[in-house]
């Protein structure tokens, strides 16, 4: 058994009156299409605000998992990550750092190698695709003498309605009655942002550090601040700039898709059997302006002769 799978079964000590609690970092070299801004430099300011927090409460960051967006991070994006990252920064994996969503191949991927440069920490446990255990609490310990057992997990969960019909995930509430061992859970892999209580316990979902998605618009990233001897965590919202947030790619597609759907229904109700089929389909080039080498791949597909 290799060094790195024999820390997965070692508990973690932290001693800490206050930590920060984050997770779905996602760090990518590439922009998301619903992005007008520079997405690089956008997500390195989100990393200096949580150095600042850092510094100035004096206290460790903790962060629920997929640090980065694919597993294999580039040289430039490893480099940029040294450069930003808090020290005292404990982490897990998500399945986006791991090869396949595979901690089997764990040793591959780009969290590693800032383990090794002794970057980071990684937590014991629960990473992806894991279930917690006995060896799963990180214990963080106060100046006061107050211990509290935390879970860290990177699991789907949800606060309210379900986020999907057929959803089977867990809800948060459930998660704090199944596992009441545990002062503080802390999940990752829902880029939503939420809280959930029960009975003195609390569940922390800080959702992703930035806005990847057109449905994040009014999305505002944070980290949360949590005082250990309190147990109370508190969102403190990262700086954004507004106005770089765009739907017009999926405006775009839904207007495709409208026009797709209008000449399917004239189809259906004035369809005339004396024109052909080829008929057709040009004249659907010609009013929808289809690109000459996108109805080659139709001809292709139906195996019709574009010149018949």
């Amino acid at each position: 058994m290799s060094t790195m799978w024999k820390q997965f079964k070692e508990k973690m000590i932290i001693h800490a009156d206050r930590m920060l609690l984050g997770s779905d970092f996602h760090f990518r070299e590439d922009t998301p299409v619903g992005r007008t801004d520079n997405y690089w430099e956008a997500q390195w300011k989100k990393l200096d605000f949580i150095v600042s927090l850092q510094e100035k409460y004096n206290c460790p960051v903790v962060h629920a998992g997929d640090l980065f967006d694919h597993w294999k991070p580039s040289p430039r994006l490893l480099t940029e990550t040294i450069r930003h990252l808090p020290e005292q920064f404990y982490t897990i994996y998500g399945q986006h750092d791991l090869p396949s969503h595979s901690l089997s191949l764990v040793e591959k991927c780009g969290v590693v190698t800032l383990q090794v440069a002794q970057q980071l920490n990684i937590l014991s446990r629960v990473h992806w695709g894991e279930k917690p255990t006995g060896n799963s609490s990180l214990l963080v310990t106060t100046s006061k003498g107050i211990k509290r057992r935390v879970l860290v997990w990177h699991t789907m969960n949800y606060k309210g309605r379900l986020p999907w019909p057929g959803c089977t995930d867990p809800s948060a509430i459930s998660l704090l009655r199944k596992y009441p061992e545990y002062d503080l859970i802390l999940t990752g892999d829902n880029h939503k942002t939420f809280t959930e209580q029960f009975e003195g316990r609390i569940l922390v979902n800080p959702g992703s550090l930035m806005r990847m998605d057109a449905d994040q618009i009014d999305y505002h990233p944070c980290i949360f601040l949590w005082d250990v001897n309190e147990n109370t965590v508190e969102p403190v919202y990262l700086p954004i700039e507004e106005g770089v947030i765009t739907r017009d790619h999926i405006e775009k597609i839904e207007q495709r898709d409208n026009r797709i759907d209008a000449y399917i229904a004239k189809l259906n109700s004035d369809w005339e059997t004396s024109v052909s089929f080829v008929r057709n389909l040009e004249e659907f080039q010609r009013v929808n302006q289809v690109r000459s080498a996108v109805m080659e791949i139709v001809y292709k597909v139906t195996e019709i002769n574009a010149t018949n």
